[in-house]
Parts: C-alpha cells; structure tokens; sequence
C-alpha cells in the first residue's frame, strides 16, 4: 500500500509540472540573441522551501554575442552587501537549443527555448556561509515583451525544491 501511494504521488506531482511544449504556439517568439544583447538590470528574491523571502539582490547584466555565442556577464549586489560575479557563455544551436557555461556551473547548462519560454537544467556549486552545496537549477524564463523577462528558478537538492529564485530583467 504504501509502494502503491508513492507511486500515485509521484504520478500527480509530474502531471502538475510544466512542460516546455505548452508554451509552442505562444508569442512572443523568445530570442535569447536579441533580448540578452547589451545592457539589462534585473531585480530579484530568493525565497526558502517555505516560501519566506530570504534574500533581496540586484544585478547588472551585459550581454554580447559573435555569430551562435554568446557572453553574458552579471554583477550581483545582495540585500546584506555580499556581490558576486558571475560569466555565461552561451551558445546557441538549432532547434531553440542553447548550452552555457559559467564558473561555477558544474558542466554545462542545457537549455531549449518555445514560444515565449526559454528553460534551463543545470547544476550550480552555490555557497552559503562557509559551506559549497551543489543543487540543481530547474531556470524557467518567460519573455513578456521585447523589454521584459521574468525569471523564476526552482532549487533542487535530491530532488526535492529547497529553494526559488524570482528575478524580473528589463532592458
């Protein structure tokens, strides 16, 4: 019985969840190339499994790119005075298909673009404290208009969402 319950939670939670595919047919089209070019700002919170706002950041982007790769740089400032930095580069393949890297990604981020939504998988060493976890990014970016894009990162430790990042990027 108690197989029998995981299995039907594990069912209704995976039908709950997004799917790139439902967002085919939706406008604006989301073109990573033209959006993430030259200077952007963003706002943004991070907000435990509870949902309570833990942290409040801004940053500021840069964004280039030469022919399929890209570069975009960031500079966060933390509501607590920590900044960090960090540089994707990104590369851009068929089929709304992007890669990227960055220092403190571990391998590469897969990425795949639909209508207005750009969705990325990775894993990323994230610090807190005096202490390295590494989590994976479950990023989900939706295009709002040529001048907006709105962020929201699921974190995952085994699995399980500890974690989420919300982050509004205007040009």
């Amino acid at each position: 019985m108690k197989t029998l319950l995981i299995i039907i939670s594990s069912l209704m939670l995976t039908a709950c969840s997004q799917n790139l595919t439902d967002y085919n047919n939706s406008n604006p089209e989301f073109d990573v190339k033209t959006f993430f070019n030259g200077p952007l700002q963003a706002k943004g919170i991070v907000l435990d499994r509870s949902g309570t706002v833990t942290r409040r950041f801004s940053v500021e982007m840069i964004g280039s790119w030469e022919n399929t790769q890209g570069t975009l740089a960031e500079w966060f400032v933390f509501d607590d005075g920590e900044k960090t930095e960090r540089t994707w580069i990104i590369n851009k393949l068929a089929d709304g298909r992007y890669t990227g890297t960055a220092g403190d990604i571990v391998g590469e981020a897969q990425g795949q673009s639909a209508g207005f939504a750009l969705h990325w998988d990775y894993q990323l060493d994230l610090t807190v404290d005096d202490s390295i976890y590494r989590v994976t990014f479950d990023d989900w970016l939706y295009q709002i208009d040529e001048q907006v894009v709105i962020n929201r990162s699921y974190i995952k430790k085994w699995g399980i969402t500890v974690g989420e990042v919300i982050l509004v990027i205007s040009k």
